[in-house]
């Protein structure tokens, strides 16, 4: 007899990026903000008290969904917390598709995506981006397709680059079932769906704390949603899935938006400063909006530009996929992070 179900064993299972094995190793692979978090963040984490550890948490987040709506001027009750985002996709395939049913999204996209439809035993519905050159975009009628669920990381990864909030919008209005707007790296973009959210109550928006707020350590991320839609999925989620400690912490980071959105200018503008050295050295890639970019690689050796900046104490990220085997993900460091980076390269490129 089995003891685990076949499409659980059949899985491949998330690859999550290296960690460094030493604390000199310059880790640019997973996309952290190179800068720390707010110090608010730190005196909340120091402010909590014996007695909220010997208690549960407030089951819905509130503080936090009370900053959270201030800051996006919604109403808390658009928004569920969740243990990071990956929490919410796992939760928001087994509120919404049953076994055997679609789940719809992009490739190439976030990796964890395949992995969760297959563990959940749904269908796999993938999409082509159409790519020409440097440019990525949607393929022509995503809207028509059928699938339960339909998954869109905006501004994408791996890529960086970002669709129109019009195009999101005629996807969200001519889809059956519902649209996840992952937008995990919103925070170094122009744009963001929130008003389409706000039009079509079958969009939901993922974010995360990850990434523009330093706090990947910490695990919180959040919906928005429309009420009812929100109310359903809660059903599924766990019965506390975040604590008193990151809820205190989420809450602190979102208040202090000066501070947050320093950091997101200057990774800005490291970006377009390492975006230009690039080029100059004959990499390739589209236009990122977001706090990493996807290089094709001179050559198209991508593996040996991986290999060759880890044995020299910097990581960056690689896939043996079709499509992108000739690229590299290189997410955007401090000043001295992309210096040693940019050095490295020119000894190899």
């Amino acid at each position: 007899m089995a003891l685990v179900r076949e499409n659980v064993v059949a899985a491949a299972g998330y690859v999550p990026g290296e960690q460094p094995a030493d604390s000199q190793t310059i880790k640019l692979n997973t996309n952290e903000n190179p800068y720390p978090p707010s110090e608010r963040v730190m005196e909340a984490i120091c402010a909590i008290t014996a007695e909220q550890l010997r208690r549960y948490p407030n089951p819905s987040g509130r503080a936090f969904r009370e900053a959270a709506g201030r800051v996006h001027g919604v109403d808390p009750e658009w928004m569920l917390t969740f243990n990071g985002g990956d929490e919410f996709l796992s939760v928001v395939i087994r509120a919404v598709v049953r076994e055997g049913e679609g789940v719809a999204y992009l490739e190439p996209s976030y990796s964890l995506y395949p992995v969760l439809v297959e563990v959940h035993g749904a269908k796999p519905v993938r999409l082509a981006y159409e790519m020409q050159g440097t440019t990525w975009q949607l393929p022509r009628g995503v809207e028509k397709t059928d699938a339960k669920l339909l998954l869109i990381v905006n501004p994408n990864a791996p890529s960086g680059h970002l669709e129109s909030v019009e195009r999101i919008e005629e996807i969200a209005a001519g889809f059956g079932g519902v649209v996840v707007i992952d937008e995990a790296y919103v925070d170094f973009s122009p744009v963001t769906a929130l008003e389409v959210m706000r039009r079509h109550n079958n969009v939901l928006l993922l974010r995360t704390m990850s990434k523009g707020y330093s706090l990947a350590g910490l695990r919180f991320g959040y919906a928005l949603g429309h009420p009812e839609l929100l109310r359903q999925i809660e059903k599924v989620r766990d019965s506390y899935p975040v604590d008193a400690i990151s809820i205190a912490a989420a809450t602190a980071a979102i208040e202090d938006q000066n501070y947050a959105r320093g950091t997101w200018e200057k990774v800005k503008a490291e970006r377009g400063r390492l975006m230009g050295e690039l080029k100059r050295m004959g990499f390739e890639m589209p236009e990122s909006q977001s706090n990493f970019v996807l290089a094709t690689v001179p050559g198209g050796n991508g593996r040996a530009v991986y290999e060759g900046l880890k044995a020299r104490g910097v990581l960056i990220r690689w896939w043996d996929l079709p499509r992108i085997a000739d690229k590299v993900r290189i997410t955007v460091g401090s000043p001295e992070q992309n210096d040693r980076l940019l050095s490295e390269l020119k000894k190899r490129v």
